[in-house]
């Protein structure tokens, strides 16, 4: 009697978590669901903080975070210029108010506990599909897909044969959940998998299949590695963007500590109408209040 052919999902789930069992780094909100540590909060936390953020740049400032703010209800009782002075160059800095609001919420709804169940987790501030799958799996042990550029990369090539991901797309969640081990342990260190090799194996401008643990049965790679086009929509240069205006002015607002006045924000700014419009996104946005002719942080 001859054996089963081998499924996609054994193909992949089982030599990519043997690899990571033994080849992962040591980062700490994975202590949550696969060591018994760190917590849901922290995982929470991380998660907005990893939001197109490198994890070298995340790492102290989330331990510092979390010195100060050890719980939902913790943070929940902060200023608006606590927070956003204690995000400091993090980016992307509306990230900051919406853990803020989200940790309110927490706190008012579910009796200062990061919800488990992913209908509850999007209802929170800031939060999105992946975050919310994130914290379900990695900080409560449940069984979902969890799909980040990483893992989009992953799938594409090991399955689909293509260099780059299509766009982001409900699709991912379908191809992943189709390939998740049944067991919620083992689809948790699956999904951590998974965004691991594309971090740090299967990347984006310089893959090393060599030491791939799917070398073996890649798409892409028996497909002779073929360069299929990036459809993806790139983002705009930083560097004399509005997001670099904007990132000026708070950092301003952040060392000053105190409200500036407005003649004395960016004065030397190259495009004044520029810095104008970052004034004002970031005053829409919540990150900045202007009275009296001062600008401060948030109250």
């Amino acid at each position: 009697m001859t054996s089963p052919a081998p499924t996609p999902s054994s193909q992949l789930a089982h030599p990519l978590s043997e690899w990571y069992r033994t080849a992962a780094r040591d980062l700490p909100w994975r202590r949550a669901v696969f060591h018994d540590e760190f917590g849901a909060w922290g995982v929470l936390v991380s998660e907005f903080m990893l939001q197109q953020t490198p994890v070298n740049r995340v790492i102290p400032l989330l331990d510092a975070w979390l010195a100060r703010w050890p719980t939902p209800a913790a943070l929940a009782a902060a200023s608006g210029a606590e927070v956003v002075q204690q995000w400091a160059n993090l980016g992307y800095p509306r990230r900051a108010l919406w853990l803020h609001r989200a940790a309110q919420e927490i706190t008012r709804l579910h009796d200062g506990h990061v919800p488990s169940d992913v209908d509850a987790l999007l209802a929170l501030t800031g939060i999105g599909d992946y975050t919310a799958r994130a914290v379900a799996v990695f900080a409560h042990g449940e069984r979902h897909p969890v799909v980040d550029t990483n893992t989009r990369r992953v799938l594409a090539r090991a399955v689909e044969g293509r260099a780059h991901p299509s766009p982001a797309s409900r699709r991912d969640l379908v191809l992943m959940e189709s390939l998740l081990p049944a067991d919620e342990r083992e689809s948790a260190v699956f999904n951590a998998a998974a965004m691991e090799l594309g971090a740090t194996i299967c990347t984006a401008r310089a893959p090393r299949c060599e030491s791939c643990p799917l070398a073996a049965s890649c798409a892409w790679l028996a497909d002779g590695r073929p360069d299929t086009p990036d459809t993806r929509r790139r983002q705009a240069a930083y560097e004399g963007s509005d997001r670099q205006a904007r990132g000026a002015v708070l950092r301003i607002l952040r060392e000053t500590g105190a409200a500036v006045s407005l003649d004395r924000v960016l004065p030397e700014w190259p495009d004044p109408l520029q810095r104008d419009r970052a004034i004002d996104s970031l005053i829409a946005d919540g990150l900045a209040e202007a009275e009296d002719g001062l600008l401060r942080l948030p109250r």
